[in-house]
């Protein structure tokens, strides 16, 4: 279908026909393979997006290409009125994998943070004795959860949230990184939750101080609230670590993942938390018609596969470390800041006359690197964690040569 189609068309076709609910830089992407794509005119580009981070593995994988396929053909959905072969085999991998009793699987990382947000209230009903309807979750300035009329409800973003309410209550919304703003919101007894990203990826790859996501599980230990990582970005290996959390030992109350549980094959997501929370939740209250469906089931347990077996948390953290030195030590006048951890990283651009990040990834994308910016003044560099040395210096060269554009 896309054989005879120009990028120009392709853009022409997206504008006319689809919602305007994205600014996408101007290139069609038609093939990917490992740590680069190709546009249709055939020009190739190392990938720094990685698909918000769903593209850990590399595109289009040969295992989880392999693990779908045969799927595919042979049984896609059941719904979850019935059993199916591959769901309680899945269910004991990715338990087993990551340390917990019980998960419940999604398809979107929003639809896992909704579940979370559904389980942590039944919890506080249940469990804690909060009063009904009074339960509150504490969520952070900044955060990026997803764009249902609930996640926005706890937004910060003025297009996220400008023009879609009326909001759904039940949140007290604190600074990220500020433990006496957090301990003071623990102090109301109706507090059921604190949900937090670990590294606040659509903020601008904000890294907390060291000791941050410790001392706030600690006090929500001390207070009976659950501690609720959303880990669908910095999760899967992204951060030199399985988990983000694992950076400072801390073991969330329940875990949410998604974007690489499928190495971006199929939209895969899932909650992790023990039995005490996950019980809480019984048959008719919640679900989904794709959620562990045996496609899904096939490709995660693939994506976990290949995450462990190619040492991929390892090449993140090693990759990382050569990129943040390599451009902390690259002096611009437009590099105001580079932070990260592994391959999660950010530069924070000062604008030169009148050129702004945007410019910045437009001159990239011509010299090969895509990446896009955050905010307006913050461009994430997120590259599949298959990328190898070479590349990831061949790719860094083409950075700093599109920087040297603007002296």
């Amino acid at each position: 279908m896309t054989q005879h189609l120009t990028s120009h068309e392709a853009i022409e076709l997206e504008e006319k026909y689809g919602a305007h609910n994205y600014h996408p830089l101007p290139v069609v992407l038609a093939k990917g393979k490992g740590a680069k794509v190709w546009d249709l005119e055939g020009k190739e580009y190392f990938d720094f997006l990685s698909a918000y981070s769903a593209v850990n593995q590399g595109h289009c994988h040969p295992k989880i290409a392999a693990a779908l396929i045969e799927q595919a053909q042979t049984l896609t959905l059941t719904s979850r009125a019935f059993f199916s072969s591959t769901l309680g085999v899945y269910e004991k991998y990715i338990t087993d994998y990551f340390g917990y009793e019980k998960v419940l699987p999604m398809n979107s990382g929003a639809e896992g943070d909704e579940t979370a947000l559904k389980l942590c209230r039944k919890w506080a009903y249940l469990k804690k004795g909060v009063p009904e309807n009074e339960a509150k979750i504490i969520v952070c300035e900044g955060n990026f959860h997803g764009r249902t009329i609930t996640i926005i409800s706890m937004s910060t973003d003025p297009d996220s949230r400008d023009g879609f309410g009326p909001f759904t209550p039940g949140f007290i919304t604190i600074p990220y990184n500020d433990i006496p703003a957090l301990e003071l919101a623990l102090a109301d007894p109706t507090v059921a939750g604190f949900l937090v990203e670990p590294i606040q990826g659509e903020a601008g790859v904000f890294v907390p101080d060291e000791g941050y996501l410790k001392k706030a599980f600690d006090l929500c230990k001390a207070k009976n609230v659950l501690f609720i990582a959303d880990e669908v970005q910095t999760g899967i290996a992204r951060t030199g670590k399985l988990l983000a959390c694992e950076h400072e030992g801390v073991r969330p109350d329940m875990l949410i993942l998604g974007k690489a549980l499928s190495g971006g094959f199929y939209p895969v997501s899932a909650v992790l938390a023990d039995d005490e929370i996950m019980l809480c939740i019984k048959p008719g209250e919640h679900g989904s018609t794709f959620g562990g469906n045996p496609m899904a089931a096939r490709v995660a347990v693939a994506a976990l596969e290949v995450i462990k077996d190619e040492k991929l948390a390892e090449n993140a953290d090693k990759m990382g470390k050569i990129f943040r030195s390599e451009m902390s030590n690259f002096k611009h006048d437009m590099i105001e800041l580079v932070r990260g951890k592994g391959l999660l990283n950010a530069i924070v651009i000062r604008p030169k006359n009148g050129k702004t990040a945007w410019d910045v990834c437009l001159k990239m994308a011509e010299n090969g690197v895509l990446a896009k910016p955050t905010h307006g003044h913050i461009i994430r560099f997120a590259p599949p964690l298959v990328i190898t040395e070479t590349e990831l210096y061949d790719a860094i060269d083409r950075i700093k040569k599109s920087m040297l554009a603007f002296e």
